[in-house]
């Protein structure tokens, strides 16, 4: 049983790698196999009886090459990748790109071929993209699991907890986890906090999960009803569902594409092919100007007096600051 559980391992490992690059040297995949020449061969023999389209590389040194096969072969998933492949199907569901129908196809059909085991991960690892953003931190998938297994099972889930400036080791913490979030690149679990009787949002990058949970609780509702409307008000320093505190709008003279790319939270409407209309927020007035300043076009503001107000404060500081 070990030796069949090795063989199995190595042979997705080798698959893996064959994925990875086109042509690949037969001694080199004995090295990184930690195996000989005569057990890769062996292995490559395996995945082509399992239908995976394995093709001999004539040269000096010989090699193997993954050729696009004509039917699909059985799939092989390690446990990390059936993670990412849950996560970028289901951002997918939910991207607005016109392919959620297709992404949820995938993911019914990849799942039906995965073990139990597998299925399982993938069945409990449900969240909410609020606000996508290219990913600033990194999350090990083993944690991501089992705050999602935690949400999944409605049970209190305990960790340790590294805030801003407060000690690396952390401090213990149990809350009531509710719903797993993505906000700019960020992973946050949306959390009923048992020790300070209120609602908070976790950064699961922070958070070291201790075994096992705690017990079973009843499901709250979060303020509002709507859990993106909750996140996008915290990270916008309010509590209540009306946005960022300083709101403003400004025509731009730039393609409406351009702006949208760099406006994440921002209303973007297209006025011309190099004109277009921006609504957005900030913390304060200045930073909101500083901010639009960014884009190195024209700016006209349509409001509010304050936005323009802090134009003018922030022209008169970068007058003084180039010697005017």
């Amino acid at each position: 049983m070990r030796f069949m559980r090795e063989t199995s391992a190595r042979l997705l490992t080798l698959l893996s790698l064959l994925q990875a690059r086109r042509d690949w040297p037969g001694q080199l995949l004995s090295e990184r196999l930690a195996v000989s020449p005569r057990t890769v061969r062996r292995d490559v023999d395996r995945l082509r009886e399992l239908g995976y389209p394995v093709q001999a590389v004539k040269g000096p040194d010989g090699g193997y090459r993954l050729d696009a096969g004509t039917a699909m072969p059985p799939l092989l998933f390690d446990d990390e990748q059936a993670v990412a492949l849950a996560v970028a199907l289901q951002m997918v569901v939910t991207s607005g790109a016109g392919l959620e129908e297709a992404a949820a196809r995938a993911l019914t059909t990849v799942r039906q071929v995965m073990p139990a085991r597998l299925r399982h991960r993938i069945d409990t690892l449900q969240f909410t993209s609020v606000s996508r953003g290219p990913a600033t931190e990194q999350v090990e998938s083993a944690v991501l699991v089992a705050v999602s297994g935690a949400v999944h099972a409605r049970e209190v889930l305990r960790f340790d907890y590294v805030a801003p400036g407060a000690s690396p080791n952390g401090s213990p913490r149990r809350a009531e986890p509710h719903h797993l979030v993505t906000w700019g690149g960020r992973w946050y679990v949306v959390a009923w906090d048992l020790d300070r009787a209120d609602w908070r949002t976790f950064r699961v990058d922070r958070l070291t999960p201790k075994i096992p949970n705690g017990p079973r609780f009843a499901p709250r509702e979060v303020p509002g009803g709507d859990v993106g409307a909750f996140v996008e008000a915290r990270f916008q320093g309010v509590r209540g569902p009306d946005g960022w505190p300083c709101r403003g709008e400004v025509i731009l003279d730039l393609p409406a594409s351009v702006v949208s790319t760099y406006s994440r939270d921002g209303m973007v409407e297209e006025l011309g092919p190099d004109r277009c209309r921006l609504v957005v927020g900030s913390w304060s007035w200045a930073g909101l100007a500083a901010a639009l300043g960014r884009f190195d076009a024209d700016i006209e503001v349509v409001g509010p007096p304050e936005l323009r107000d802090a134009f003018a404060r922030l022209s008169r500081r970068y007058g003084v600051a180039a010697g005017w």
